[in-house]
């Protein structure tokens, strides 16, 4: 088990779950889910694998602890979106919402893009949620009588707000005000073909 002093350790106090979630975030991003053992995740937290269990039935139940609040975020965000109406402010309102989501959501996010089979493969159950709310979202950002290039380009604006999930590593000193109000002008600029003749 590691002792107090061991690196990048998460140290468990009274929020235990939380502090092996952000453990498995962490190793399952670095060797990959399929890779990392529940004795790691443990160790890493500084419980016995018994008491992760009593918190994680399983690394699948401790994957979709970590992949919920996304897929969770999503569904809230499409929830009502037939009420939005469809113009440049409801049209940045919903892509505002999305991307909080994902920036809030981003250590998670890293993990389902570097380990994205792995993961995909794991939570077979709730992939479906992920990709219809995702299907839902990318229509309605086409827009009523979309043409294919409204399609290609909602689905572009939707890859562009995406970069949230890897800003830490791709540029690890943007706050995230900077990243919202960059991703959100690129991802609007997109979607309404700015910039073009």
């Amino acid at each position: 088990m590691a002792g107090p002093n061991a690196p990048d350790s998460v140290l468990a106090g009274s929020g235990t779950k939380i502090a092996i979630r952000d453990a498995a975030v962490k190793l399952f991003g670095a060797k990959g889910f399929e890779q990392t053992s529940l004795r790691e995740v443990a160790d890493a937290v500084g419980i016995t694998k018994a008491s992760l269990y009593y918190h994680y039935p399983s690394k699948l139940d401790l994957l979709l602890a970590i992949i919920d609040p996304i897929i969770d975020h999503l569904r809230s965000v499409i929830e009502d979106i037939d009420a939005v109406p469809y113009n440049a402010e409801g049209v940045r309102a919903v892509l505002r919402g999305y991307l909080r989501g994902l920036i809030r959501h981003r250590d998670a996010g890293a993990l389902c893009v570097r380990d994205a089979v792995a993961i995909v493969n794991a939570m077979a159950d709730r992939y479906p949620d992920l990709r219809d709310s995702n299907k839902v979202l990318r229509e309605w950002l086409a827009g009523p009588n979309p043409t294919d290039e409204s399609r290609v380009r909602a689905c572009a604006a939707l890859e562009v707000l995406g970069v949230a999930l890897i800003s830490t590593e791709l540029v690890p000193g943007a706050d995230d005000s900077l990243l919202e109000s960059t991703l959100l002008d690129s991802a609007t600029c997109v979607l309404t073909a700015c910039g073009t003749a």
